[in-house]
């Protein structure tokens, strides 16, 4: 296995495993469970750019509120098995490090397997590999490959719940999804067409529809542009629970911290949803990088 000069592994006090990464572009840091990135930060940025809850759950079998959560094999609800958790079960589970490197722009990139649990096997009637790339630099870059190693096609849901971190809720807008047609969860799935750009005046829960689109998170107190890219995602969901749903959910942080997140997942969701043949493969990719003016 290759190895890069520039990780450690961590390990916190219930012995969850964390991959910390200190190159001369970025820090950041992924736990092994869930594969999931809880912190990433360029060092040429001022900010924060991710949001992690103050209250976020650092135990085993729970996710973690924040950061970039995997959303495999089903987004949002299962879709006939409701005591199923919620947007899958990657995100809970033990993932192995298979591989780290050092890359020529000073980047690290790291590779990571699911470990099918017996959880997993009661779940699902099918056998895959799932491998999740992580290039952390200048830019976050994020690929979720999915292999079909069954004799029968399977369909998946799935997405990057990515929360990024915002001054207040009241100083952002999100463009690039310029009359695109969404899904709005928070009205009955109510279909429609988005106007010039998205505010957040009251909570917000829209699912867009075949849109490959790249779109931007402005904030105007930060100065600063966020540019979510994507790959093999023709969804793109934009949420942000509001103060009554925050109230409710005990892992959101303390009064009023929901008004500092966002979140932009890049998804494949709904009626789109993804066939995968036998022996075939399907990726979903993304990357996010930060412009100040």
């Amino acid at each position: 296995m290759k190895v890069s000069s520039n990780i450690k592994i961590s390990k916190n006090k219930v012995g969850l495993e964390f991959i910390e990464i200190n190159n001369d572009k970025a820090d950041a840091r992924i736990a092994l469970q869930g594969a999931h990135v809880d912190w990433w930060k360029p060092k040429s940025i001022k900010d924060d750019v991710l949001w992690l809850s103050s209250n976020a759950r650092y135990e085993k079998g729970r996710s973690i509120r924040g950061g970039v959560p995997i959303c495999w094999p089903w987004f949002g609800e299962h879709p006939t098995d409701n005591s199923f958790c919620l947007h899958g079960f990657a995100r809970v589970i033990p993932w192995e490090l298979i591989e780290s490197s050092d890359l020529k722009n000073g980047a690290t990139k790291i590779v990571l397997k699911m470990i099918p649990t017996e959880t997993v096997k009661k779940q699902l009637t099918y056998n895959f590999e799932l491998i999740m790339s992580i290039v952390v630099g200048e830019t976050l870059s994020l690929n979720l490959k999915t292999t079909n190693l069954s004799n029968s096609p399977f369909t998946i849901s799935e997405g990057f719940h990515t929360y990024f971190y915002v001054s207040d809720i009241n100083n952002v807008k999100v463009t690039g999804l310029e009359n695109a047609l969404f899904t709005d969860k928070n009205n009955n799935f109510k279909k429609g067409i988005e106007g010039d750009s998205i505010s957040f005046k009251s909570p917000i829960d829209k699912v867009y529809l075949n849109s490959s689109n790249d779109c931007y998170l402005e904030d105007k107190k930060l100065k600063r542009i966020i540019n979510i890219k994507k790959s093999n995602s023709d969804s793109l969901v934009v949420w942000n629970p509001g103060s009554e749903r925050a109230i409710e959910m005990s892992d959101m942080g303390k009064k009023d911290e929901w008004r500092r997140m966002v979140c932009i997942e890049t998804a494949n969701t709904l009626e789109d949803s993804v066939v995968i043949y036998p022996k075939l493969s399907h990726s979903i990719s993304t990357e996010y990088s930060v412009q100040e003016y």
